[in-house]
């Protein structure tokens, strides 16, 4: 037997024993698909579970709720005119609602599953190596506990104390890294040492290469946009833009396939002024936590982009007390700038998420957009997360008092501008797809060969997504040979 057909083996026998049952995209996109048996379990499950059937919770229609819950429509906000300033819509997919709170959790899954049902990891010897900025590795440590393998999360010693503590429940061997959030590089220089040192008894699932994450996103959140757009859009909507700030370049994978359905949509990409790599090429140290910076990811489809933006973090971080703290959130009901129930659910906005809603008024102003163009962003995480960042800001600052509510509301919210906007030429996509470079073939050892067809081939990107039904298929014949889902049908 050769090692891969080994591996798949004990692959499968580990599955067998933990009871794990893999979702396919088709039934993440459309839980609808999911078994009846393996819903009804659900309904005795909470939502955070360390609980093999979980893992057919990796989608965006999960019932809102801590435990028990079933599915639904796709969970989204859309922030009224009067929060944000401007005409157009703008509605956001909420994350808070995955198992571990955050959608890297699906993000997770592609990279993890496809070696897994390609023997091309063993769960009964190798660790499962995550380099993250933080929600990517709690929920690749959460994949690999409900398939019974050990983990490795390398992150910066600077992310935020909820993470950290996330990861130690479930057991994670965790390395923290020097710096904060734009410090990627020293992650990477980490795994190189662990690869080093270990050899082939770690498999690096690095998201910012892998193009499992934002194949996710494409088989899974683009058609989920999709989903609410037919849904909410009034006769004369247009699905206008996409909004969502770089990180590893996964939920971008979205874009790809709403190009396919509405090709004259604007894509933006965002990332920290502070840490202005696409737009200057510059570099620096931020505090929106959640995208990661200084380099471009391999997985970045930079020909699909129209515009990247740069957000301030200090507007950030202000409008995250705005949204969160007692006189902020008093600030928003008194003054009708959002009803009671709206701001009882901006809570479901961490720090990234904000950046993306900033983003998004940004998008909307430079294009003009009026009351029938439609933005969608994401929620990646949710204050959950961030409790700790608020309690420091507490600390620094003192009280968020009424006066401090105002001033952000008019100056962080109303008075995002299009500065720091780069409205993309041929050169100016192609500089920044350059800058792969740099990262990947001086550093990470990629091809030159492959960097070049990501650029000029007009079908890389296309055929890498197009692997999604490939790997259904391959889903569902891991699971017929483990045996597990015939007690589910």
């Amino acid at each position: 037997m050769s090692k891969k057909s080994e591996s798949l083996e004990n692959a499968i026998k580990r599955c067998r024993e933990k009871r794990v049952i893999l979702p396919t995209y088709k039934q993440m996109r459309n839980p609808g698909l999911i078994p009846a048996k393996i819903v009804d379990g659900l309904k005795t499950t909470g939502l955070w579970d360390l609980n093999p059937l979980n893992m057919f919770r990796l989608t965006w229609k999960n019932e809102p709720v801590d435990f028990g819950g079933g599915f639904g429509e796709v969970n989204f906000l859309e922030i009224p005119s009067r929060l944000t300033g401007v005409k157009a819509r703008i509605i956001i997919l909420i994350g808070k609602y995955f198992p571990t709170g955050a959608h890297k959790v699906g993000a997770t899954f592609g990279p993890l599953v496809e070696k897994l049902i390609t023997g091309r990891f063993d769960p009964t010897w190798q660790k499962a190596l995550w380099p993250s900025t933080g929600n990517y590795c709690r929920g690749g440590a959460y994949d690999s506990y409900l398939l019974g393998c050990e983990s490795i999360a390398v992150l910066p010693e600077g992310m935020s104390q909820e993470r950290f503590d996330w990861l130690n429940k479930v057991g994670a061997e965790i390395f923290a890294t020097q710096g904060t959030e734009s410090n990627v590089k020293e992650i990477y220089d980490k795994v190189k040492e662990l690869k080093a040192e270990r050899g082939e008894q770690i498999v690096n699932l690095n998201q910012f290469e892998e193009i499992g994450n934002p194949m996710w996103h494409y088989a899974v959140t683009g058609p989920a946009m999709e989903e609410v757009f037919e849904q909410v859009k009034n006769l004369e909507d247009r699905f206008s833009g996409i909004f969502l700030t770089q990180g590893s370049a996964g939920t971008l994978g979205s874009a790809d396939y709403l190009r396919t359905r509405f090709p004259l949509m604007k894509v933006c990409a965002g990332e920290a002024l502070q840490c202005p790599t696409l737009l200057y090429n510059g570099y620096g140290e931020h505090r929106i936590e959640g995208i990661g910076d200084k380099h471009v990811p391999w997985i970045h489809n930079m020909r699909n982009m129209d515009m990247v933006a740069g957000i301030d973090d200090n507007p950030n971080i202000r409008l995250m007390r705005l949204f969160n703290e007692p006189e902020g959130k008093d600030f928003l009901i008194r003054e009708q700038i959002a009803d009671p129930a709206l701001v009882d659910k901006l809570h479901l906005l961490g720090i990234s998420s904000i950046a993306n809603l900033m983003g998004s008024v940004k998008l909307a102003k430079y294009y003009e957009m009026d009351e029938n163009d439609v933005i969608f962003t994401v929620a990646t995480d949710s204050m959950d997360m961030y409790q700790s960042r608020l309690a420091e800001e507490k600390a620094k600052h003192g009280r968020f008092t009424a006066t401090q509510a105002a001033v952000s509301y008019e100056a962080d919210m109303l008075g995002l501008s299009t500065d720091h906007m780069i409205e993309m030429t041929y050169y100016e996509k192609k500089r920044m797809h350059n800058l792969k470079y740099f990262t990947w073939i001086e550093q990470q050892g990629k091809s030159v060969d492959e960097l070049n067809a990501q650029w000029y081939d007009p079908h890389y990107w296309s055929s890498q997504f197009a692997k999604a039904d490939e790997w259904d298929a391959a889903i569902e014949e891991f699971n017929h040979k483990t045996g597990v889902i015939r007690d589910y049908l």
